[in-house]
């Protein structure tokens, strides 16, 4: 039985044009309200539907922001990128990263962050996935020693460029992303990768 706030001729709506009409609504409410201000409730009535739609798909409104994002700029989970070179690998993840911040500004991007905690744990390993795909791919070309990376390390540069989001609203320019990746990124993943170990105190 479909919601009575839910107009007749939005519960006939299935499929692709449904999850365009939320998606857009998503935006819409982005720009009135911004994400502090953001509720599934106002997503549901801008997009002419019931809010029990909403929470079929997408349990809470974190879920339901990053659908709306991958909708509009991809993701990157879906695809590691392979540019031939760790470097530019590295590099490609960070400035998708970076993209989200500009794509959701910047008080976006900080509120998302204090809802994490009901982020899909499984969000989190497919990440880390990524990372060990393009470090895995630069052992193989030999870019690196064969030596396994930590999970603990491969992810320092995404964490390290989501702390710059969080204290800085300036929006994360190419060369912020290039002196991350050769100043901390590629020293740490090779001194790993070549069976180095940190020294111990």
């Amino acid at each position: 039985m479909g919601e009575p706030d839910a107009p007749a001729a939005a519960r006939r709506r299935r499929g692709e044009e449904l999850e365009r009409a939320i998606f857009d609504a998503v935006w819409a409410e982005l720009d009135a309200v911004g994400y502090e201000g953001l509720t599934m409730e106002g997503v549901a009535a801008r997009a002419q539907t019931g809010k029990q739609v909403l929470y079929r798909r997408w349990p809470n409104r974190l879920e339901l922001v990053l659908a709306a994002v991958r909708d509009r700029s991809g993701s990157i989970l879906d695809h590691a990128p392979d540019t031939g070179s760790l470097r530019g690998d590295a590099t490609a993840i960070l400035r998708h990263m970076a993209d989200r911040q500009q794509e959701l500004g910047i008080h976006g991007i900080r509120g998302l962050m204090m809802d994490a905690a009901d982020l899909d744990p499984s969000g989190f390993a497919r990440s880390a996935g990524i990372w060990a795909a393009v470090i895995e791919r630069a052992a193989k070309r030999g870019e690196i020693g064969p030596s396994p990376v930590p999970g603990r390390v491969t992810g320092t540069a995404g964490e390290l460029l989501r702390h710059r989001i969080l204290i800085s609203s300036a929006p994360v320019t190419d060369e912020d992303i290039a002196l991350l990746v050769e100043d901390i990124f590629l020293p740490l993943i090779r001194f790993h990768a070549a069976g180095r170990q940190p020294l111990q105190s």
